[in-house]
């Protein structure tokens, strides 16, 4: 069904997503997304001398972590109102495994929904990420 804005024209055909998000450490998130969930790091983005983002990389999905200057308020809530959903061929179990070992905190554990096994954890900011995987019947 083609409806509402934009539907005039051809469909969007995307390749990938990549996420910026703002955070309070930018060392502390990229060492983050790396032990815990496994993300390598593609490239420190330094200005002055002062570490300012980290792009990191998981095959297709890339993330990229910037430093919060401060400048909308630093009290400023993140994370609220989306979350984040990976959606990979590794065991859910396992990769949830991996998360708590390194010390994540998981909203829930790894389960059956929607046709596929997924868990849902927060990043040290509060930003909400969903793991999936086909469900083996």
């Amino acid at each position: 069904m083609d409806v509402g804005i934009g539907s005039s024209g051809d469909p969007l055909t995307a390749r990938s997503l990549d996420v910026s998000l703002t955070v309070a450490d930018v060392r502390r998130s990229a060492t983050w997304y790396h032990e815990v969930l496994g993300f390598t790091i593609d490239r420190e983005h330094e200005r002055g001398g002062q570490l300012i983002a980290v792009t990191l990389r998981a095959s297709a999905v890339r993330i990229l972590v910037t430093q919060d200057t401060g400048a909308k308020g630093l009290d400023r809530p993140k994370g609220e109102g989306f979350s984040i959903q990976i959606t990979t061929d590794q065991s859910i179990d396992a990769l949830a495994e991996r998360a708590k070992q390194a010390g994540a905190l998981l909203d829930t554990e790894p389960m059956d929904a929607w046709g596929a096994r997924v868990f849902r954890l927060r990043d040290p900011d509060g930003f909400r990420l969903v793991f999936s995987s086909p469900r083996e019947d």
